[in-house]
């Protein structure tokens, strides 16, 4: 299987990593060490000396609670560093659902788009939609993210019920409605959207049972890097860990996707996945 972006076409027989470059001061993470053109560039050479196959740069937290960005600061934040960013020989995504954002980085040359709002978010009073955007591209790849709400609430009034077949159903639905506009399948990911609007139980649930949502026929993204539904994983009594010390965890959860079959692993730590990924192929038939 293979994902057809704008200058690659990326081998998804063996799970890729995608390095996260947050040009952002807020982000959940790490808000503020790469907020800089210069150090978002030198965050990602490094992440390409780590091992990362593709990219994800934004320039807005989408964290629970994130204020919203404008477009003009986003777009300051972000062009530099793809325009910087696009000789490291990788595919560069790029994590907005702005539709005017979307198309000023597919012109400069970006090879996907990655959006937590699935190209449904429009800004008021504008036509222009991030389906527009992608469906005028020639071979853009797309990633199509499931989220209960919107960052402001969606931790608020999380989801209710079986979350699986609600997550499914609306990726199914959202990639199927893209089709329609002519996008073809070959350049769609979906991503169920590991701690956007679900309880903990729920984003667990989604682990589980991850080969339910592989089996609607196109390749899924895991983004479970320091989530919070990982904080505690701790001894009973102790402190829930911080974003910066859920690196075990993260680890475990990434192996666990890759095993139930995620053909894209967003990921902080890039050298370290890399490397449970090694141990991973070493003991299964993953090219």
């Amino acid at each position: 299987m293979t994902w057809q972006t704008t200058r690659f076409q990326i081998d998804l027989r063996r799970p890729q990593v995608m390095g996260i470059v947050n040009v952002t001061p807020d982000s959940f993470s790490d808000g503020g060490q790469h907020a800089t053109t210069l150090a978002a560039l030198r965050h990602c050479e490094q992440l390409v000396r780590d091992g990362a196959d593709l990219l994800d740069i934004g320039g807005e937290s989408t964290r629970p609670g994130a204020a919203p960005l404008s477009v003009q600061d986003e777009l300051a934040r972000v062009l530099p560093v793809i325009a910087g960013a696009l000789s490291l020989g990788v595919p560069l995504s790029v994590d907005t659902y702005k539709p005017q954002v979307m198309q000023a980085a597919l012109d400069l040359g970006a090879d996907i788009i990655n959006d937590v709002w699935a190209l449904r978010w429009r800004a008021p009073g504008d036509a222009l939609t991030g389906s527009q955007v992608v469906a005028d591209h020639p071979n853009c790849g797309v990633c199509l993210m499931h989220m209960h709400r919107e960052p402001q609430t969606m931790q608020v009034q999380p989801m209710q019920g079986d979350v699986v077949p609600q997550v499914l159903s609306f990726l199914k639905h959202s990639a199927h409605d893209l089709q329609g506009l002519g996008v073809e399948k070959s350049r769609i990911l979906l991503d169920p959207g590991i701690g956007f609007g679900k309880t903990v139980a729920q984003n667990f649930a989604l682990l589980q049972r991850q080969r339910e949502l592989c089996a609607a026929g196109y390749p899924l993204l895991a983004g479970w890097s320091r989530k919070s539904s990982l904080a505690g994983m701790v001894p009973p009594g102790a402190a829930p860990l911080s974003a910066q010390e859920r690196l075990a965890p993260s680890l475990a959860a990434a192996l666990l996707a890759a095993e139930r079959g995620a053909a894209v692993l967003r990921v902080h730590d890039v050298r370290e996945t890399v490397q449970a990924l090694q141990v991973l192929r070493a003991i299964t038939s993953m090219p």
